[in-house]
């Protein structure tokens, strides 16, 4: 119990979602991993999806897809770890081609990446010949350099009007491009991928709990169908979301999105009382401390991008970048 009473003010983050039983275990990695960082000069990004003594134990940055790109370009650090899937690290790698990026698990992936191939881009470009390819950051480094531009489901609109011509093709969630489609005036046609964890929730579950519960906020997050989006009071990105629920502290909130989003903004609000779906998503929970923990030791599962493919992905994820910057 030494490391968890050294590292009380850390746990305290979490008390409300990790028993301390857990902590005493997750402290020793916590307190080494801290250590290594140091000596390697490294830097922790991760995602909203990580686990709560990630989330607050180990990463330096946490974020949605646009923040992690964003921080991305601008660490200073000679190591990144990445704390998130394994497109994460390539956006990494290509907005910092110096930089060492290490992955904890190289077999963490996305079903939205894997949906989606150059050959598939170049498939659409065909069945629409002029329209701008707006690929979504859930994709690999190739798809990316084969796309006029990136988004994120935070600017995933703002991108899609910024666009030239009437009509854009946006790869590869297709849920993503429906609900964008219901709020531009362009034509907007889409690849058919999808979210493994988003698309498992359904409008009917979502008006049965509202039944159960009328009072409760439902926030929803864009890869959910159109008919989930209908259902909810809000939907926004992971930031949106939290963002979201410190304006408004409702009462009780029900995130429509990755279990751990909700544990790991709990002990910042005490007064909202958190429903509990849950849809987990399998890749992100290969990401552990113990791997973290070995990739700074042996600093293996470094991410490569063949340097061709990361100066035109490179293009794509920094007009994105420009793109919001200009409309802040």
């Amino acid at each position: 119990m030494a490391a968890a009473e050294a590292t009380r003010a850390i746990y305290a983050r979490m008390a409300r979602v990790v028993p301390l039983a857990d902590w005493a275990m997750f402290a020793p990695y916590v307190i080494a991993i801290n250590r290594l960082k140091a000596e390697r000069n490294a830097v922790i990004l991760g995602h909203n999806y990580m686990t709560p003594e990630i989330y607050h134990g180990a990463a330096d940055f946490v974020g949605d897809s646009l923040q992690l790109a964003i921080k991305a370009s601008e660490v200073e650090a000679d190591v990144i770890v990445q704390c998130g899937v394994h497109f994460m690290a390539e956006t990494s790698k290509i907005m910092n081609p110096s930089k060492i990026v290490l992955m904890p698990d190289m077999a963490a992936g996305c079903s939205l990446a894997e949906s989606i191939t150059v050959d598939g881009v170049a498939e659409m470009r065909a069945m629409y010949p002029g329209a701008a390819v707006v690929s979504y950051v859930n994709t690999t480094a190739a798809v990316k350099a084969a796309s006029d531009v990136c988004c994120t489901s935070a600017n995933a609109l703002q991108i899609v009007n910024a666009m030239e011509g009437d009509t854009v093709i946006m790869t590869p969630d297709q849920y993503l491009a429906r609900n964008v489609a219901a709020l531009t005036h362009k034509r907007v046609v889409w690849w058919e991928g999808s979210c493994i964890v988003h698309e498992l929730y359904t409008a009917a579950d979502l008006r049965a709990y509202r039944e159960f519960d009328p009072d409760v906020k439902i926030i929803a997050h864009p890869e959910c169908t159109p008919e989930v989006v209908a259902e909810a009071d809000f939907t926004g990105s992971t930031k949106g979301i939290i963002d979201w629920v410190h304006q408004h502290k409702p009462a009780r909130a029900m995130l429509v999105t990755e279990c751990s989003m909700a544990a790991n903004i709990a002990d910042e609000l005490p007064e909202v009382e958190f429903a509990k779906p849950c849809n987990m998503c399998p890749y992100m929970k290969m990401i552990t401390l113990e791997k973290i923990l070995y990739a700074l030791h042996s600093m293996t599962g470094e991410v490569l991008v063949d340097p061709e493919i990361s100066a035109r992905a490179r293009v794509a994820v920094q007009r994105m970048i420009d793109i919001s910057r200009a409309a802040a």
